[in-house]
């Protein structure tokens, strides 16, 4: 018997704000910029990506393509999406281990 698979979208299990910061969140303690991009783009697909674009004033296309698995977002790009998901970040002194 042969078991099938279904393809996971992340983008369906972000259905409020909670959820959408913890998932962020967890995306920023990596650390990794290409992770944290994928990330900013599955929320804002959760959110609606042409109601993002509108706010950014960016293509559909072009937020699609910074936020794929092989984009590199500029710092700019980001911090537009960011604001436009209600997102902000924060800094704080890292504890000592």
């Amino acid at each position: 018997m042969t078991e099938k698979l279904t393809t996971y979208d992340p983008a369906a299990a972000l259905v409020n704000d909670e959820e959408i910061a913890f998932f962020m969140a967890d995306a920023l303690e990596t650390g990794d910029a290409a992770f944290i991009a994928k990330a900013l783009g599955i929320v804002a697909r959760a959110k609606g990506m042409t109601q993002i674009a509108s706010q950014t004033g960016l293509s559909r296309e072009q937020l699609y393509r910074s936020f794929s698995e092989n984009g590199n977002p500029t710092l700019k790009t980001t911090l537009r999406v960011m604001k436009a998901l209600g997102i902000e970040l924060t800094a704080k002194t890292k504890e000592a281990a």
